[in-house]
């Protein structure tokens, strides 16, 4: 039975997800703050935490700050309200599993806490959307980030793959090593975010028994793991200057030390990295050696954003859709207009996972082959509402687009009564009739 955390300070709330996840199989345990959290994750290891983004003392953030520096990782979901998903979105980068916005979804919910337990028990080569559920795009963009993969590939060269939260690094990392001479060697994934200060050192170089409090047996490093293949350090600007000065040794020197040995031990791997920062920034202001930092930089890839990708978005849609359809046993096959619309014009601040989750929420929701607007957030539909349009001259199409946007939110508010909508908006049903047909709104 899956031990659950609640951190939730509205206990009416807590009160019904307690009862709900007891219902569903899970051992559930509720705090409401910050303070209560930190001690109950210091005594002990729960198997999944569901965190409410805002607290009385703080944020979900801390919380995950916390359990991160613990050196004891555990799956987490943020529940957040729709003003704060570009937060929460900041949360995965820190280690969160996913987010789920308020009013929550039960069905929704049951499927990301199933997701998150599974991720915890699946090895890491198949944990991310970047490495199974991948797929290649067919835009100019994309096709000169896959020559630059095919170029530099064969090679021993060292990478930074660069990029924001979801963009895929860990999947043109993996890219890197299948096309490279080193294939057939280990692939080895590290998540420098998720590295305690303390037990940095010993994950990567490992320690010999006696090293410190708790090193019981002799530990290899994952560079001796990944011996003649490829190490791969997520968020690699997140490691203490202590850690930069021994990486930088192993790279000149081609050499470890494990910690507490006297003994050097010769390793043969290809260093890639991958960052959501620009490290010349850390660089500068002295959080991350320049030296280091040119040993990494070899060669650098800039993966594009997903809002960026405009011609791959349809494509990367149909995928997701192909996918969620085995895994959730649905048939979707088609997506409405307005829900299509809704799906072009969001600028996707978590990128491809993003885009998965929203696509696997639409399908679960979707009992028969056309999926319609309401399966989808609607925080969606008031992000594009209220962000600015400063990309544009054209006055009219801007005005049309917020119009558009402002209907749809009525619409969902109101579930399609259009005599309600016509009347929160101030305009006949005519009226109303006319602008829906104009902007193909069902």
């Amino acid at each position: 039975m899956a031990k659950i955390l609640i951190i939730e300070d509205d206990s009416t709330f807590s009160q019904v997800l307690e009862g709900f996840l007891t219902k569903h199989g899970y051992e559930p345990y509720v705090v409401n703050d910050v303070k209560k959290a930190f001690k109950i994750t210091d005594q002990q290891n729960f198997d999944l935490l569901l965190i409410d983004y805002r607290l009385p003392d703080g944020t979900g953030l801390d919380v995950l700050s916390h359990v991160l520096e613990k050196g004891a990782p555990q799956p987490a979901i943020i529940m957040t309200s729709f003003n704060d998903v570009r937060t929460a979105v900041k949360s995965i980068q820190l280690g969160a599993f996913d987010y789920i916005t308020k009013p929550v979804n039960p069905d929704e919910l049951l499927m990301l806490i199933k997701n998150a337990l599974g991720k915890k028990a699946n090895t890491k080569s198949d944990k991310s959307v970047e490495h199974a559920d991948a797929i290649k795009g067919k835009s100019t963009i994309a096709d000169k980030l896959y020559e630059h993969i095919n170029l530099v590939a064969p090679t021993d060269m060292s990478v930074i793959i660069q990029g924001e939260s979801g963009t895929g690094k860990e999947y043109a990392a993996r890219a890197l090593h299948t096309q490279s001479k080193r294939s057939n060697k280990p692939f080895v994934a590290i998540d420098c975010g998720a590295l305690s200060k303390d037990l940095a050192a010993s994950e990567l170089f490992g320690h010999a028994k006696g090293a410190f409090t708790g090193a019981l047996t002799d530990k290899k490093g994952q560079f001796e793991a990944a011996e003649g293949g490829t190490l791969f350090l997520d968020e690699v600007g997140n490691l203490s200057y202590e850690v930069q000065v021994k990486m930088l040794r192993a790279l000149q020197e081609r050499t470890i030390q494990p910690l507490g040995s006297t003994k050097s031990i010769k390793v043969d791997v290809r260093i890639i990295t991958a960052t959501n920062d620009d490290l010349k920034t850390s660089v500068a202001n002295g959080s991350f050696r320049e030296d280091l930092y040119h040993r990494l930089n070899e060669f650098k890839i800039q993966l594009p954003a997903l809002r960026d990708r405009d011609k791959d978005i349809e494509l990367f849609i149909a995928h997701f859709i192909k996918l969620s359809n085995q895994e959730l046993d649905r048939n979707v096959q088609n997506i409405s207009a307005e829900a299509k619309a809704l799906l072009l014009q969001y600028d996707w601040p978590g990128n491809l996972r993003e885009l998965k989750n929203v696509i696997k929420r639409m399908v679960l929701l979707t009992p028969n082959e056309t999926a319609e607007l309401e399966s989808l957030p609607e925080e969606m539909t008031i992000a594009i509402n209220q962000a600015p349009r400063t990309n544009s001259t054209d006055l009219k199409a801007i005005n049309e687009l917020n119009e558009k946007a402002m209907i749809i939110e009525t619409l969902i508010k109101v579930k399609y009564n259009k005599s309600k909508a016509a009347k929160l908006l101030n305009i006949d049903r005519k009226t109303l009739y006319s602008k829906m047909e104009r902007y193909d709104i069902e």
